[in-house]
């Protein structure tokens, strides 16, 4: 079965086409500047990667065009489009309308626009992707995969926030969390990797890049996670802000005389590591700096890293207790310096690193603590394309995802 999962964002879509019995990955590239006249597509061809200019206006077009590159005589790994047999999307938000994926309709369809309000800049572009498929490939089965779903199962005690009940029981603000797909991915695959269930498991996955968030697993369920309503609250980002006094914003917006456009383009696109370092949102370029003895650039540093372990350590009390530590996502695979500075303080709870480990592994699954160690630390690759391709398959094939 051959499954094309897509992201769309803005102005790119991500593909990737999966032979999901064999696990075989055929074609992966993306699309970027759609409408812009510097549109291109780039893509892996063997060990080459291969970028093409293109003349696209919209989603469809960009559709089109990876449709045309995975049949073309060239660079095709497909013969016709019917050897596409499903498609899988991301579709970043879900509210509290789907806990699970779910097989796209006329109903599904609306559900999604109705959390247009909650999610203005991602729901938007990724139905752009539903529409553009139902208009190329009609007959296609598609499926929608959310990244609020897994954390559907928190208690109301954890999504709950401390304002006037009436706007979550009018407006819907709550604490949805993200990234569920690869919080899903990683908490069974660490269990599968070390050869334990989930049921009675205690784990705290952590998915740090340009984008983070961390996430209480117990019995193989969210139990918690640190972003909210938006992507934008919790850890230290690339160019967000994370957890900030609502009244500091206030202050700013009372002072300066911001809008709320003005508030959410600083919150979102200037703070963080970006805008605390000065140098970048790029963690090699800001550690570069710091090695050269940049003041800033060494307090986003510690910035960055003392909030992800202050989260894991208060889910680790949320839960009575941790028995797996993971990392994922850009920085957690690749950053061995970030993953030992925040578990240093974790000594108390029994963490011990294997520094030797931790410096070896720069993004395979693997074991990162000491043998002593009392919670298990593991590095696993996080892999949101085939979680998506595999409920896709599941759905197309009448099961449970």
């Amino acid at each position: 079965m051959n499954i094309l999962v897509l992201n769309c964002g803005s102005s790119s879509v991500k593909y990737k086409l999966i032979e999901i019995k064999a696990n075989k990955v055929l074609a992966e590239g993306g699309i970027e500047k759609i409408g812009l006249p510097d549109a291109f597509i780039k893509f892996k061809f063997g060990n080459e990667k291969i970028q093409q200019d293109l003349d696209i206006n919209d989603h469809v077009g960009a559709i089109k065009s990876i449709l045309d590159n995975l049949t073309s005589k060239e660079y095709g790994c497909i013969k016709d489009f019917k050897e596409i047999d499903a498609v899988g999307h991301r579709v970043v938000h879900g509210g509290e309308k789907f806990n699970k994926s779910v097989l796209i309709n006329d109903e599904v369809i609306a559900k999604i626009k109705e959390c247009y309000g909650i999610a203005p800049l991602h729901n938007p572009v990724n139905m752009a992707g539903i529409d553009a498929i139902n208009e190329v490939l009609p007959e296609v089965p598609q499926v929608g995969v959310f990244d609020t779903a897994f954390h559907q199962t928190m208690p109301a005690k954890s999504y709950m926030y401390a304002l006037p009940y009436k706007y979550y029981a009018e407006d819907g603000v709550r604490r949805y969390g993200f990234h569920g797909t690869s919080h899903r991915y990683v908490s069974q695959r660490v269990c599968e990797f070390l050869g334990v269930e989930p049921k009675g498991k205690k784990i705290i996955t952590c998915h740090v890049g340009n984008g983070g968030s961390i996430t209480a697993v117990k019995d193989g369920k969210s139990v918690d996670t640190s972003m909210g309503l938006t992507p934008t609250e919790g850890l230290m980002m690339g160019t967000r802000c994370g957890d900030v006094d609502p009244g500091a914003l206030i202050f700013l917006m009372d002072k300066h005389n911001l809008s709320s456009k003005d508030m959410l383009n600083m919150v979102n696109k200037e703070s963080g590591l970006a805008g605390v370092s000065g140098v970048s949102s790029d963690m090699r370029e800001i550690t570069a700096a710091a090695k050269q003895g940049n003041e800033k650039a060494i307090l986003s540093l510690e910035m960055y890293e003392q909030r992800i372990t202050k989260y894991v350590g208060a889910f680790a009390a949320e839960m009575g207790g941790v028995d797996i530590i993971v990392f994922t996502g850009g920085v957690g695979e690749h950053q061995s310096s970030t993953r030992a500075n925040v578990c240093k303080p974790l000594r108390f709870m029994g963490v011990e690193i294997d520094d030797a480990a931790n410096d070896a592994n720069n993004g395979d699954e693997g074991i990162i603590s000491t043998p002593n160690s009392a919670v298990k630390v593991v590095v696993i690759p996080t892999d949101e394309e085939y979680m998506i391709a595999k409920d896709t398959e599941a759905i197309i094939e009448g099961r449970e995802p």
